[in-house]
């Protein structure tokens, strides 16, 4: 399995589902089967070129020798006869969320394993509908959703308001965080950020803003124990396990219509429309008015998601590779 994103100054979401995949696919092993990690560093098999050749190298189609069965959790590595994760496809729905480099490089390697790649594994059917839409796929597609971690704890942080809205992600323009900021000014909440500052110099700076940057799974667990409401106005997503992590510990969600959010919440949280700032504000308002009237679906429905169920998802997408 291919870790390099581990390594990268800013891991994100794709990060974390590496991290978490890594051991499942481990302890999931079929018989027969095992688990070696390969990237630039801190890996069982170091790749020993500097991470930007490497990355250089796999955009054009030439990469090291890894062996017939290579899973790449991100298109970070489109190689060919590999299993790829492609999580989302915002390079096309939404590229004025990204930079002009970063949509042409992910059109690009994303392009490349839909043509080349044994398979592909997306985490959502919403991803699999739009992926359709955007690029030729030529190879088979399983939806394999993600895992959710169950960051439980059983104190509140004392450092933080008795009350707040909580927003968990990396800090760029595609998440919806300035209207958050806009959202909970109006309603007079506090509102407190954890995660990286990304790109796009988004500046989330406000008198009732807590900025906590990225935080271990202890203090996010403690966090979320403090929240009123967990909230999620992303623009486009294409899993988003903040919702989930907050459902399985008993913290009420609002979410935007996003179909991937949609999708993965089931009904279980509240839904707003994307980039309304009304609609954001009252969603939020009912929430705080009653946060406990969805917190028993949001847990039923975070438990159907494992990180076992993920890996054995991926393990029968390279058995299938490997008939």
């Amino acid at each position: 399995m291919l870790t390099e994103q581990l390594n990268a100054p800013v891991p994100g979401g794709t990060g974390r589902y590496t991290a978490e995949l890594l051991p499942a696919l481990a302890k999931t092993a079929p018989d027969g089967w095992s688990v070696t990690t390969a990237a630039t560093a801190r890996a069982d098999r170091v790749i020993r070129v500097p991470r930007r050749v490497l990355v250089a190298l796999w955009e054009r189609g030439l990469p090291p020798g890894l062996g017939p069965h290579v899973h790449a959790p991100t298109p970070l590595a489109p190689l060919p006869g590999a299993v790829v994760t492609v999580h989302d496809v915002v390079p096309w729905t939404h590229p004025e969320t990204l930079t002009p480099r970063g949509v042409a490089w992910h059109r690009k390697v994303i392009s490349r394993a839909a043509r080349e790649a044994r398979a592909l594994v997306v985490p959502t059917q919403a991803v699999a509908s739009q992926l359709a839409e955007c690029v030729r796929v030529e190879v088979p597609v399983h939806v394999v959703p993600n895992g959710v971690t169950r960051l439980v704890s059983a104190s509140r942080p004392d450092d933080l308001p008795p009350s707040y809205v909580l927003a968990v992600g990396t800090i760029e323009p595609r998440k919806g965080f300035g209207l958050l900021v806009r959202a909970t000014e109006r309603l007079r909440v506090p509102l407190v950020v954890v995660g990286p500052q990304g790109w796009g110099d988004v500046d989330l700076r406000a008198p009732h803003v807590t900025l906590l940057g990225r935080v271990s799974d202890e203090r996010l667990a403690s966090v979320l124990a403090g929240a009123t409401v967990l909230a999620a106005p992303s623009l486009a997503e294409g899993f988003g396990l903040p919702v989930l992590e907050a459902m399985a510990a008993g913290v009420p969600v609002v979410h935007s219509d996003d179909p991937a959010l949609v999708e993965v919440a089931g009904g279980a949280g509240t839904v707003v429309r994307r980039g309304d700032l009304a609609s954001l504000t009252e969603g939020l308002r009912a929430v705080l008015a009653d946060p406990g009237h969805t917190v028993s679906a949001g847990r039923t429905r975070a438990g159907e998601f494992t990180w076992e169920k993920t890996a054995e998802g991926v393990w029968a997408a390279h058995a299938a590779r490997a008939d």
